[in-house]
């Protein structure tokens, strides 16, 4: 399984790639590019991503005691016309610690 998923219009993401990615931000930036199909994912500390990329933000939710995190991402696969199956989602965490998902 891995550390990124989608389930339920859910992003699931696993504590420790939580932790290094997004630290203790209560809340992310997002943006789509439909073009590459990639999601970029940033905690709202990141206050550079905001400024190079028209985002959203969202809620970064608890998921349980273990660190494990989720973002509702429903409008995003609505607006999108994105297969919203249940799947896991490859993932790669960039040096600026931005996460770049391909959905």
């Amino acid at each position: 399984m891995s550390a990124a998923r989608l389930k339920n219009s859910y992003l699931l993401i696993d504590a420790a790639l939580a932790r290094e990615t997004f630290g203790d931000d209560p809340q992310v930036n997002v943006v789509y590019y439909p073009d590459r199909q990639t999601l970029l994912v940033a905690g709202k500390s990141k206050a550079f991503f905001e400024t190079l990329h028209k985002t959203s933000r969202v809620l970064l939710k608890d998921r349980n005691l273990l660190g494990d995190k989720s973002i509702n991402i429903r409008e995003l696969l609505i607006d999108n016309d994105i297969d919203d199956a249940d799947r896991d989602i490859a993932f790669e965490l960039k040096s600026t610690g931005i996460l770049s998902l391909t959905i």
